[in-house]
């Protein structure tokens, strides 16, 4: 069977000893869990002592997690079954490393695929990479400051009326997609100051290509305006058709932004709604960028679906 190996580390300003108490009992894990914020409707159920826990949720699947092992501050040694969408178990544990400000925490899966499944090797390390990344971030913050700026309405099917846009398209690594994102929304800031007859909403990011297997992400950051003008050197002009989409928006910060673009493809591989291929998902920015304390920060995230 084609294995594979899943390791994320971070930096928490927190003993080893906090850290490590914190997580061997499964109660904590319902307040930065990587998957249960995906559905929060989920049925949880952890069992007295907080060594064992289980989950059944119709997008998540179903599945028990429990303490194989414990060694107090340095390493914690756990087994994960996964009962749906298919019968898996892994070994999964976390390290603990003190340095000059806490802990550095590592978080590692051995694991393996049904044979039919070898081509996904790829594909399953990446995305676990992903959830356990997101999920550390959300650890780090939850024990360095008692909560997690990231909440998730699950706002459902709606209508996007569609825009014409003047933007700049880059393709970067998804480490630098954060700065140069903020580099061409400041060129576009500076291009509309005196363009307010102009403008028709507010900022967006349309995603055409995330490819994490690669480490590429290609983006157009963008206004919508009422008709496409002389555009600056360098940008691009296009337009987003009127469409249904399926709307999910974060609040909070921005690091967190891909809880919301996770349960998005959760809720698809569900088959909750198809998404209309041709049209490339978005973010539309509710409030507007280095103006809103970041607990306060709304981001609707829309997936262009196929109506039914």
């Amino acid at each position: 069977m084609p294995a594979f190996h899943v390791q994320k580390s971070i930096e928490i300003n927190s003993a080893p000893e906090v850290v490590y108490d914190y997580l061997s009992d499964f109660n904590n894990w319902r307040f930065w869990s990587p998957w249960l914020i995906l559905e929060p409707e989920a049925k949880v159920t952890v069992a007295p002592g907080g060594k064992h826990y289980a989950w059944e949720g119709n997008r998540t699947g179903s599945g028990e997690m429990k303490v194989m092992k414990e060694n107090p501050a340095q390493r914690l040694d756990l087994q994960v079954t996964f009962l749906k969408p298919w019968k898996s178990t892994s070994a999964t544990w976390f390290e603990f490393t003190p340095n000059a400000t806490g802990t550095v925490v590592t978080w590692c899966m051995d694991s393996s695929l049904p044979f039919f499944l070898f081509f996904m090797k790829k594909m399953m390390t990446a995305y676990l990479g992903m959830d356990y990344s997101r999920g550390l971030a959300m650890l780090k913050d939850q024990l360095e400051t008692g909560s997690v700026p990231s909440k998730l309405s699950f706002k459902g099917i709606t209508s996007y009326g569609g825009c014409t846009y003047v933007g700049y398209r880059t393709t970067c690594t998804m480490s630098t997609v954060g700065e140069r994102m903020k580099q061409d929304f400041g060129k576009l800031f500076s291009w509309a100051k005196d363009k307010g007859d102009l403008l028709n909403g507010i900022p967006f990011s349309i995603y055409h290509k995330w490819d994490i297997i690669n480490d590429k992400v290609e983006y157009t950051a963008a206004f919508p305006v009422k008709s496409a003008p002389p555009i600056p050197e360098g940008a691009v002009t296009g337009s987003i058709p009127a469409v249904k989409v399926n709307s999910i928006v974060h609040t909070g910060s921005y690091k967190h932004l891909g809880n919301a673009w996770s349960a998005q493809y959760n809720m698809q591989r569900a088959k909750v709604y198809k998404w209309k291929k041709g049209i490339d998902p978005f973010e539309v920015y509710l409030t507007m960028p280095g103006t809103t304390p970041e607990s306060e920060q709304q981001t609707d995230v829309q997936f262009p679906v196929v109506e039914r």
